[in-house]
């Protein structure tokens, strides 16, 4: 088929279960995430690191990873917004790949001394990047198809093999004596062109998805226009860059930009006009808000169980010898794209029976299972010897307990967004997706300092005891959360308007 046949119409009215552009998007995804995943396992152990990284202590670097991680999210809201209006989500991507590549390379180059610089080039890539490609998966599929949280759970599955992949290179990399940090950020910055290129070569095949909507300006209108988001995101580096140095300045950002885009959230709503698409609106902003809790919690695994990893655990796991924070980084990947699709065959079975929970049903399980992880995390602390090192087999139990609580509701979460959201709006209902995250990730960063010894001396025992008494109170916030959910799930249910 040449590519000016690929209609929206012939796309989205493909064969069999998947269409053959979700497979060159889940290529693209999956070379990204081993940059964004692998960037991520490295961030905290980097940064305290006393000897070739940045010399921080615990509770500094589980702030400045909070902060990091809410700067990359929050960018996916600005990122959404500018590709709805503006840039289209193809044009996008690819300045947001280019980006992201050029801030590992400059990483790469010295880490310690370009470290700011170049996570700050990283954060804009990906909030140019992340949103789009997912809400291009959702334009893959006509309204009520059926096949769509299939499409998104396959997706899924590119997201964490890029993960499992990108957390083993890049760890393994940055904590070895014969590489070293540099090799870690340069490999992400080399998997990222791979994953750019792929995209390339394979855009044509979304026929007019993701393309501006400004097709219709005059060309000379329309490139002003987009000239200028780019020349605003390079003029944010600077801005960018001093908020991530002084965490001071990023509270007063979170304090900012949150209302700022609820604000702009309710002021589309009200722009609607149909009273159903309005209830799907807030339907979705109740899952945003949720989903803010759950990623607070779920998200210590790059900032406080880093550390953990790294300070407390044993190196065997089931006889075998492994760095702990090889599993840290990896084994939450690894159970998702092994259970993913048996877990997909559940529903499928139980959908069957007319006993298949519904969507919200599923958001609360999955804080059920949150609460069970971290309760077996805070259950470590029993299996420690004297020195204070625990049991690494207990350790990844918990992280096959939490991957459930992950797959019951982050791939539906996805799906979710653009089931419930207007056309118009998809790319900055996604990047409201992932705002949540944003502060899910600065609440979590907030939750590790506050785990971590004030003590840089403190005891490997005094660490364990802190961070397990943290997680055991995680555990209960998150049973709370999944219980009140299942409680008001009637009341999401009529908002959502028979979606599924």
């Amino acid at each position: 088929m040449n590519s000016s046949t690929y209609t929206l119409e012939s796309i989205q009215s493909f064969e069999g279960k998947y269409p053959k552009q979700l497979w060159y998007l889940f290529l693209t995804e999956m070379w990204e995430r081993f940059c964004f995943y692998g960037m991520r396992g490295v961030l905290t152990i980097f940064m305290a690191d006393q000897i070739l990284g940045l010399s921080l202590s615990d509770k500094d670097a589980n702030l400045k990873y909070g902060a990091i991680q809410a700067f990359v999210y929050a960018f996916t809201f600005i990122g959404g917004i500018f590709a709805d209006k503006i840039l289209g989500f193809k044009k996008s991507l690819f300045f947001g790949g280019l980006v992201m590549i050029a801030g590992n390379i400059i990483i790469a180059v010295s880490p310690q001394d370009f470290f700011y610089v170049g996570i700050t080039l990283s954060i804009i890539g990906t909030g140019f990047f992340k949103p789009n490609i997912s809400s291009m998966v959702g334009d893959l599929y006509k309204e009520g198809d059926p096949r769509r949280d299939a499409g998104f759970g396959l997706f899924y599955s590119g997201i964490n093999i890029g993960a499992l992949l990108g957390g083993a290179v890049c760890v393994y990399f940055g904590t070895s004596k014969d590489y070293g940090w540099s090799y870690a950020f340069m490999s992400a910055a080399v998997v990222m062109s791979i994953g750019l290129i792929t995209f390339l070569f394979t855009k044509k095949s979304l026929g007019p998805i993701g393309d501006s909507p400004l097709l219709d300006l005059p060309i000379k209108k329309r490139v002003t226009k987009e000239i200028i988001v780019y020349i605003g995101a390079l003029v944010s580096i600077p801005f960018i860059f001093m908020m991530i140095k002084n965490t001071d300045y990023t509270d007063y950002f979170m304090y900012t930009i949150g209302p700022v885009a609820l604000l702009y959230f309710i002021y589309e709503t009200l722009k609607e006009k149909d009273i159903k698409s309005q209830k799907k609106l807030l339907a979705a902003l109740v899952f945003i808000l949720f989903s803010i809790a759950f990623w607070a919690f779920f998200e210590q695994s790059g900032g406080s169980l880093a550390l953990f990893a790294k300070n407390n655990l044993h190196s065997e796991l089931l006889s075998f010898q492994i760095n702990p924070n090889i599993v840290n980084n990896t084994s939450n990947a690894l159970f998702v794209i092994i259970f993913s699709p048996l877990l997909g065959l559940l529903w499928l079975a139980m959908a069957k029976r007319k006993i298949e929970p519904n969507t919200v049903l599923k958001f609360g399980i999955g804080f059920l299972f949150l609460a069970a992880a971290f309760y077996i995390f805070y259950y470590t602390r029993f299996f420690a010897d004297a020195d204070g090192l625990t049991s690494l087999n207990a350790f990844t139990l918990a992280y096959l307990v939490i991957t459930f609580g992950e797959l019951a509701l982050s791939p539906i979460g996805l799906s979710i967004m653009t089931k419930l959201s207007p056309k118009r709006l998809s790319g900055m209902m996604m990047g409201l997706w992932f705002l949540a995250s944003a502060y899910g990730q600065y609440a979590a960063g907030l939750l590790g300092a506050g785990m971590s010894s004030p003590d840089d001396n403190a005891s490997l025992i005094t660490k364990l005891q802190l961070y397990t008494d943290g997680y055991q109170q995680l555990a209960i916030y998150a049973l709370i959360a999944g219980l009140i959910l299942i409680i008001l799930s009637p009341l999401v249910r009529k908002l959502m308007q028979e979606v599924k």
